[in-house]
């Protein structure tokens, strides 16, 4: 097929055609669930909703079998990929959210929503929610998936994610500020590199070329046909009047200094002080990295310190 019978070209993560064929670029290979021998931590996919399809894969740490009795805290990730590619299941995601489970002693559910084109925005919101109010369901001890049931405390839940998987961690957060679920407590949220936009610049932004901004903006409209624009709240949190509802104390927002997207983190810290909303939100930038580096390049010693950071925020 040749370029002319592309649609859209957001190469090198995805390309449609005019006949209507995606071709990820990336972030479709695959991982089975396991047992890692270097730090005993143990995974299991499991089906959330058959219509939609939705699943996830949980994880416990080896501390599980050392001491059953204990309910350890429970993180629900969200992966990124521009709410168009990647899945829990990819290598990266599986070997970051299995150090993450190793190194915070936490359960974790990372989240596989549908995704765009296919399943344009709200899909992957709506498929997030129902996650969590699938996981909610365990807070009594008699839900359907026994791992939940056993080791985690739903008195201490975090959410966390990066690039799309942050936007979706805060909307997440906000809607559970919003509408509550009965026996689950959020206490602190992760946005590692959000992908937030709008108009207005922000930061550095004034000086951002035109081409990478009309990238920023075309990959929300993209994934989100039925957007009014880069001001819309689900991708301007500025402009969402729900903003101080955030249904959580605390809130750790990690930005790239290489990142395009570094000034909207910053940026959202801000408005979030301004909102009404009453907890305690921190900012750490990592000098010389871009955009999910940590994913790359897990044992480099800024991504080290970002683990670190995260793990004592979970803690």
């Amino acid at each position: 097929m040749s370029n002319e019978d592309l649609a859209h070209d957001f190469s090198p993560t995805i390309k449609v055609y005019k006949d209507g064929r995606v071709e990820r670029l990336k972030g479709t290979d695959r991982v089975p669930p396991s047992t890692q021998p270097e730090n005993g931590v143990q995974s299991k996919d499991v089906m959330i909703s058959q219509e939609p399809g939705i699943s996830a894969r949980i994880y416990i740490p080896k501390t599980t079998t050392d001491s059953p009795q204990t309910k350890l805290p429970l993180l629900i990730y969200f992966h990124g990929g521009g709410f168009c590619i990647e899945s829990p299941f990819s290598p990266a995601y599986h070997s970051y959210v299995n150090s993450l489970v190793s190194e915070a002693n936490v359960v974790a559910v990372s989240v596989d929503y549908r995704l765009a084109p296919e399943h344009p925005l709200p899909a992957a919101y709506d498929d997030s929610w129902v996650a969590i109010k699938w996981v909610a369901s365990h807070f009594d001890g008699n839900g359907s998936e026994d791992w939940l049931n056993r080791f985690a405390d739903l008195q201490r839940v975090f959410f966390a994610g990066d690039s799309a998987g942050a936007n979706i961690t805060h909307n997440m957060a906000v809607k559970l500020g919003c509408e509550r679920l009965v026996g689950v407590k959020l206490v602190g949220i992760v946005l590692v590199h959000p992908y937030f936009w709008g108009t207005e610049p922000v930061g550095a932004e004034l000086t951002t070329p035109e081409a990478t901004k009309e990238r920023m903006a075309g990959v929300w409209r993209f994934a989100c046909p039925s957007t009014s624009g880069s001001d819309d709240p689900l991708i301007n949190p500025a402009k969402d009047s729900k903003l101080g509802k955030l249904g959580c104390e605390k809130v750790l927002v990690c930005v790239a200094e290489k990142d395009g997207l570094k000034d909207r983190g910053w940026h959202y810290s801000e408005i979030l002080k301004k909102s009404g909303w009453n907890g305690a939100v921190e900012v750490i930038e990592a000098k010389g990295e871009g955009h999910v580096f940590h994913l790359f390049n897990p044992i480099c010693d800024n991504a080290v310190a970002l683990q670190k950071k995260i793990v004592s925020f979970l803690n």
